[in-house]
């Protein structure tokens, strides 16, 4: 059965990366739900995408200069004003406590490819042991050194190679990290990729799929998951499927 993933939550009709998308993806039939780690000015991992708060909040600057209680003062509201005063920038720690009651998957990446955080991946790993989440998180990240030094902290949990080009033979490659998926920007992602990583035992996990065809497309080619804005349209594309 292909997974799916709720990208940043139910980001396609809810704020992304707050517990109201979150929430919204599991209510909608996602598998699990895909989120983005920074560290915050005092070293706390934040969930939010990017390296600063302007394009999603109502605020300014880098998360690494402001602190958790700063973060939480701001709307995550986004493109849903709807939302406004209901959406802010959760902890990984609260998304962490939610989660663990829930029978779903969680998808981690460490956005570390940019900016350096210090001991980002113990911070995120230990949140993740305190709440026994090891068997059904993914660690991801652009950055590979960092899914090599997950490796070495906790080798039992899944790590996830993000990659945006097509690489040659991406089975062979994501086994040097080592990583169990590889979770490649979905252009990047035809069939005999899929086919040929999956054979030699490499999940692949294609993101942002927001296309019907395509979902159906990835469903029918037997693919492990994908990344998706719109988890209520993939929920119904694998029921048809199934029922048909």
């Amino acid at each position: 059965m292909t997974i799916i993933f709720g990208h940043r939550g139910a980001a396609g009709t809810h704020p992304e990366n707050t517990m109201p998308s979150f929430q919204a993806a599991i209510d909608l039939g996602a598998d699990g739900i895909e989120l983005d780690v920074h560290l915050s000015k005092d070293g706390i991992p934040v969930v939010i995408h990017d390296e600063t708060v302007d394009r999603t909040t109502n605020g300014t600057g880098y998360v690494k200069d402001l602190t958790y209680a700063e973060l939480q003062q701001l709307d995550a509201c986004f493109l849903f004003p709807e939302w406004s005063g209901k959406a802010s920038v959760p902890s990984l720690e609260q998304v962490a406590e939610w989660i663990r009651p829930l029978n779903v998957k969680l998808n981690i990446e460490l956005k570390n490819d940019r900016i350096h955080y210090g001991q980002i991946e113990e911070k995120v790993i230990s949140i993740i042991g305190k709440y026994t989440l090891e068997s059904r998180v993914i660690l991801s990240s652009f950055n590979h050194d960092s899914l090599v030094a997950c490796y070495h902290i906790s080798p039992h949990i899944e790590r996830g190679a993000l990659i945006h080009e097509r690489l040659y033979q991406s089975w062979e490659y994501a086994k040097t990290i080592p990583a169990a998926s590889v979770h490649p920007y979905y252009l990047s992602a035809d069939q005999s990729m899929i086919a040929e990583s999956q054979a030699h035992g490499v999940m692949v996990r294609p993101y942002t799929v927001n296309d019907e065809q395509m979902m159906k497309d990835l469903m029918k080619a037997g693919c492990a998951g994908f990344f998706t804005d719109y988890p209520e349209m993939a929920v119904r594309i694998r029921k048809s499927l199934k029922n048909g």
